[in-house]
């Protein structure tokens, strides 16, 4: 009998959307109290006018606040608009503090939203500012709200983004293995690339130590090729230049890797669990009537429930 294995996913169709998905849980008000409810559906209610247009504004604010914090860094605009700056920066953290715990209030259990993903970006959001009265410079860090602009695929009702964003994360859990052993493989390379080269150059062409020849090694192989440190005698240029050959054999590999496993998740995607009732194999294509194996026809009222509910 063919095997249901070469169409399952590395990753469970129903947990993969923990992270993209994980903001609908928390739009159950069921047990909430009538003031709770109606934040909640604000805030959470992403297909109510109300909640649209509370996204909005809410990345408009963020927009703003990472604008801020990027002018901020030019010498010329800090001198002329500083104050400026620091009271916006201060007027949106308040603002974005104030949302995150409405946030929280406003959930079923809010220690279930404090460390779930959106949790932990918004709490990431607001601490910069805080942190930065007593370190200062930290607040350049509150570029990280930027995260928070993933809410734009649900505003704008672009699903087809998130479904590609899956099968991207996906592939990503699928090729963490292979790519970390290429990167160990490489790792040594670069060690005995550098090495090599700290033995045929010496510090009187550059190569002072070891570390800064692995470092020439890593600009190398990468194809970057900064030209602070180049190699001076016949030997070393020979050996420049296997790296440089092997760099582009480098870039390549992983790259051939994540690929097939993108394509397979969109494979993956096109199949949906529906059980043949004769031979017993479970995933099929989403418009498949018949068994793929033993012809049998499909119960299709089930078939048509898990599109519907992966849709």
């Amino acid at each position: 009998m063919e095997s249901d294995q070469e169409f399952e996913p590395g990753i469970d169709l129903r947990e993969k959307r923990k992270i993209l998905y994980e903001g609908d849980r928390f739009a159950e008000t069921e047990g909430l109290s009538p003031w709770r409810k109606k934040v909640n559906e604000v805030i959470f209610g992403f297909d109510t006018p109300a909640g649209r247009n509370f996204d909005i504004a809410l990345l408009v604010a963020i927009l703003l606040s990472v604008l801020v914090v990027m002018l901020e860094s030019v010498s010329e605009l800090r001198d002329q608009f500083g104050e400026l700056f620091i009271v916006l920066e201060w007027v949106l953290t308040i603002l974005f503090t104030f949302e995150y715990l409405l946030r929280l209030s406003c959930v079923r259990k809010p220690w279930d939203y404090a460390i779930s993903f959106y949790g932990v970006i918004d709490l990431l959001a607001i601490l910069p500012t805080y942190v930065a009265v007593f370190l200062p410079g930290s607040q350049s860090l509150i570029v990280i709200r930027a995260l928070r602009l993933i809410r734009v695929f649900r505003v704008l009702r672009i699903a087809h983004c998130l479904r590609e964003a899956e099968n991207l994360w996906i592939a990503w859990k699928a090729t963490q293995s292979k790519i970390a052993v290429f990167l160990l493989v490489v790792l040594t390379l670069v060690l005995i690339m550098g090495s090599t080269m700290y033995l045929i150059e010496g510090p009187e062409n550059g190569f002072s130590n070891i570390p800064i020849s692995v470092y020439w090694a890593i600009v190398t192989m990468t194809t970057v090729g900064y030209g602070d440190i180049a190699p001076q005698t016949v030997l070393g240029q020979i050996l420049a230049s296997v790296a440089m050959v092997l760099g582009y054999g480098i870039i390549i590999v992983p790259t051939g890797i994540f690929s097939v496993e993108v394509i397979s998740a969109g494979r993956h995607e096109k199949h949906v669990e529906v059980p043949c009732s004769n031979c017993d194999l479970h995933f099929h294509e989403r418009d498949a009537v018949y068994c793929r194996h033993c012809g049998s026809r499909l119960p299709r009222k089930g078939a048509e429930e898990v599109s519907e509910s992966e849709g």
